[in-house]
């Protein structure tokens, strides 16, 4: 989204009395106010401001509140848009969140401050940041919120929430954000893939010049620096081929850091489902709720889901009820078993959006997916079959598989239980199942967990459980695809924990009977055995 020329960055700046403030504050606090402000940054062909119900955003000019009083320009930002998404979330989860809003000591005003610096260095004016410290004293701050209460039509927490849930549904403006969205997206992957080949490319030259080197110094001989940059330098694309996968300067210094560190191995490429239709999950979801007694907030965390998964707006859609709502869907029995399946489904499609990690961390509080996920031995197989391909997808982001391997315990009807517990549980039983189908996403799950890029510390309490899990598989012969996944998963987990390495040359199967499957199967035999005394 940030090109070389900038995205504008304004500040919408709102009078929350209308110009009834500057009339009758003489009258009721005893001198003249011009306002009571409230501002926004707009950015990204979108609104972003701070309220009652937290971080929220719409399209410009969106809320109950109408037209800004004034607009002031910025300047311009050269922030990536998926970094300032990140940025946003954080905010959302830290210090703006709905329960720390306060009227006149933490509001939107504060927001935009902070963000406007974020963004380009620039300062909300300081008479409206500063509006309630140099211009009242406390009892004229309650005099104020009483004359809000009068002039304002809803209070100002149900003013942004309700007008930006609206202006949601109705807004033609959304579909141009969501392109331009959607085109960020596909630059970004496509810069991720020119960066993974990149990497590739450089990893195959340093194994050729390895054993290069080693020819030549036993022979006496040894290979010129100027040669070993040239073939660095000639395995880095093409500047025009870089600007077309996004901005040159994140491509180049992508590129510096692999040339920095040429025998880095890139991150494995995590398995997941990436066929699945959202839309067409959600109008399975709809129909399946159809004739359920869903109360007013319910319905409306039903249309949030629309608005993310169907129309594609940002994950601040989903409020904070929606989890609540996730949570009874699968775990109300009076409800069918297609509901839960297909909202599943509706979460697996959910995961392979890039700003999913906002909702994963509002799941901290409820718990619901992964609470429901630790009884997946007691829930019938296609909701198993949902729940692994929805696990797997978590893996298309950092963030979210990060999520899944957390180690902090919490409650669970007694029980403690932590993420990566829970995790490990579906692991271990889908892929020991006897279902074709669910044994395949099992094994994909295996594969992902292990050879995420993690501290062994994550590994310490879960390596033997994952890794028997994997001698088991591999003496059922499975077929080369889940013996590759099985493997690879073991190789790193023998690499993570010394107990690994022991129990494969004490239980067996030898991983060595399967050599000659495939090379790359034989390669990560290699990596085992290496490890196996």
């Amino acid at each position: 989204m940030a090109s070389e020329a900038g995205v504008p960055v304004e500040l919408y700046i709102y009078d929350l009395t209308n110009g009834m403030a500057s009339l009758l504050s003489p009258a009721i606090i005893g001198r003249q106010i011009e306002g009571v402000w409230h501002t926004s940054i707009v950015v990204y062909e979108r609104e972003f401001f701070y309220g009652g119900s937290g971080v929220t955003s719409c399209a410009p000019g969106g809320t109950q509140l109408g037209p800004p009083h004034q607009t002031e320009r910025l300047g311009e930002t050269f922030v990536p848009f998926q970094v300032f998404v990140d940025y946003i979330q954080g905010l959302a989860t830290t210090s703006y969140t709905p329960s720390a809003y306060r009227l006149l000591e933490h509001n939107c005003n504060h927001f935009s401050e902070e963000v406007a610096q974020f963004l380009c260095g620039a300062h909300v004016p300081k008479h409206i940041v500063n509006q309630q410290e140099h211009l009242l004293s406390p009892p004229q701050r309650l005099a104020v919120q009483a004359l809000l209460d009068n002039l304002v039509p809803h209070s100002t927490q149900s003013v942004y929430a309700n007008g930006v849930r609206h202006s949601r549904q109705d807004s033609p403006e959304y579909l141009t954000l969501n392109n331009q969205i959607e085109e960020a997206r596909v630059q970004s992957a496509e810069l991720e893939q020119r960066r993974s080949t990149l990497a590739e490319k450089l990893a195959r030259k340093e194994r050729k010049k390895e054993k290069k080197r080693k020819k030549q110094h036993a022979a006496g001989d040894h290979d010129p620096d100027g040669a070993d940059m040239a073939e660095a330098v000639e395995a880095l694309p093409r500047e025009e081929e870089v600007s077309r996968a996004g901005p040159s300067s994140a491509a180049v210094a992508a590129a510096a850091e692999l040339l920095a560190e040429p025998r880095a191995k890139p991150r494995d490429p995590p398995i997941v489902f990436n066929d699945v239709d959202g839309p067409r999950e959600y109008e399975r979801l709809a129909r399946a709720l159809e004739g359920a007694a869903l109360g007013a907030d319910e319905r409306a965390s039903l249309d949030e889901l629309q608005q993310y998964l169907v129309l594609g707006e940002g994950s601040w859609v989903l409020g904070d009820e929606f989890l609540a709502f996730v949570g009874r869907l699968l775990n109300d029995e009076t409800l069918s078993e297609e509901v839960r399946v297909a909202t599943l489904s509706c979460l697996a499609a959910c995961a392979l959006r890039d700003d999913v990690s906002l909702l994963l961390h509002q799941d901290r509080r409820h718990h619901a997916l992964l609470s429901y996920a630790h009884s997946i031995d007691a829930r019938p197989l296609p909701e198993q079959r949902a729940l692994a391909r929805l696990m797997c997808n978590l893996f298309e982001n950092i963030s979210s598989s990060e999520w899944l391997l957390y180690i902090s315990e919490w409650d669970s009807n007694g029980v403690p239980l932590s993420n990566i517990r829970a995790t490990t549980k579906v692991c271990v039983h889908s892929c020991l199942s006897e279902d074709a189908e669910l044994r395949d996403v099992g094994t994909a799950l295996m594969y992902n967990v292990a050879t995420k890029e993690v501290k062994t510390v994550v590994f310490d309490e879960v390596c033997v459980e994952l890794a028997m899990a994997l001698l088991q598989l591999l003496q059922c012969a499975p077929a080369e695809e889940h013996l590759y996944r099985a493997c690879a998963a073991l190789a790193r987990l023998a690499a993570h924990s010394s107990e690994v390495p022991q129990l494969v040359a004490i239980v067996g199967p030898d991983p060595a009977a399967y050599r000659g499957t495939s090379p790359r199967i034989d390669e990560q035999i290699d990596l085992i055995m290496k490890r196996v005394k």
